[in-house]
């Protein structure tokens, strides 16, 4: 049996479902997986931050930051102030990453990642800027560490996509994929398939909490860009921008125009699309697709998202994830951290 120490930073939904998902599998990890573990830190962006060597009592932690309260009361000796140096002060094994993601440069998540790293952890994120902006480094880190540097839940939340090219893939070559990867989008069209207006449906997605208070990064297809990148970086191992992504979003399309779309028997997808061509560059592109009925993205209804893979030895393979949420992003973390202990 071996025992593992977490720390955890970035303490929202879902650092918080990842905790009560360790809870519930917690007899299943020591059972099949010969793992223990204990939470001996977390830090949060509003309610303060907590190291306790011996072990925070999760539960207290939960119930602290919904009554608005602060960590700081459960922490045991005195800590940094910087990120940074908090992590480095953890007196733990794993670093699990879950703050806000930055588009634009990744950071700090990949100051908090490598600071995990050269001080001995293995580090896990769900935050796809430091996959665009800082595979290679965080990759090759790790590699001379002896340590993990995992992102199963960046993309496509708990579904396995890094990790089935990583182990259930071998030697296949990613020529090219298709998929719907922002699940907000395409929310906001299903609805507005519905009668909803524009507004209407985008105030929904807010209201169930997949869309931000300024939804931009979604309707103008920066999300989807971001995944897209992180894509082509890793199974495709060539560094990508979200920049270099065609990208068109969703504001041209109306109620009227998904409606006369879906009479025709078709409907209106943010299509998600890379290629290596035969020169071997690839080209990448994000924008509003009509799709039709033999299409596998066409019954992709909601909040749920779909990936199409072309590999030079199984011409197609797709992974669906219906409508996810905190508790599948947990998942995903749930099995790097599996993953990575082994």
């Amino acid at each position: 049996m071996t025992h593992y120490r977490l720390a955890l930073v970035g303490f929202g939904n879902v650092g918080r479902a990842f905790v009560r998902l360790l809870e519930r599998k917690k007899t299943e990890l020591a059972s099949q997986y010969s793992l223990t573990f204990s939470v001996t830190a977390i830090a949060s962006g509003r309610h303060g931050a907590a190291i306790n060597p011996q072990g925070i009592d999760s539960q207290q932690a939960l119930q602290i930051l919904e009554s608005g309260g602060s960590l700081n009361q459960l922490s045991t000796r005195s800590f940094p102030q910087e990120m940074t140096a908090f992590i480095r002060s953890c007196p733990a094994d794993v670093l699990f990453e879950n703050t806000p993601v930055n588009y634009k440069t990744g950071q700090p998540a990949i100051d908090h990642l490598r600071a995990a790293l050269l001080s001995g952890m293995h580090a896990i994120t769900a935050n796809k800027g430091p996959v665009v902006h800082a595979y290679h480094e965080l990759r090759a880190l790790a590699q001379t560490h002896g340590k993990r540097f995992f992102f199963e839940s960046t993309v496509m939340d708990g579904a396995p996509i890094f990790s089935l090219f990583r182990g259930a893939l071998p030697a296949a070559r990613l020529v090219a994929f298709r998929g719907i990867l922002n699940s907000t989008t395409n929310l906001i069209l299903s609805r507005m398939e519905n009668g909803e207006s524009f507004d209407e449906a985008v105030r929904y997605a807010q209201s169930i909490g997949i869309a931000e208070t300024d939804p931009a990064g979604d309707i103008d297809g920066w999300d989807a860009a971001v995944k897209i990148a992180a894509l082509v970086t890793v199974l495709m191992d060539t560094p990508f921008q979200p920049q270099q992504v065609k990208r068109t979003g969703i504001r041209a399309i109306t109620p009227a125009i998904a409606q006369a779309a879906l009479k025709e028997g078709e409907r209106w997808k943010l299509v998600c699309a890379a290629r290596r061509n035969e020169a071997g560059e690839i080209q990448a592109r994000v924008a509003p697709e009509k799709v039709g009925r033999t299409s596998p993205l066409y019954t992709v209804d909601g909040t749920t998202s779909i990936v199409e893979f072309e590999t030079d030895v199984l011409e197609k393979l797709s992974i669906i994830e219906a409508d996810p949420g905190p508790s599948t992003t947990a998942y995903g973390l749930l099995a790097d951290f599996i993953q990575a202990t082994r």
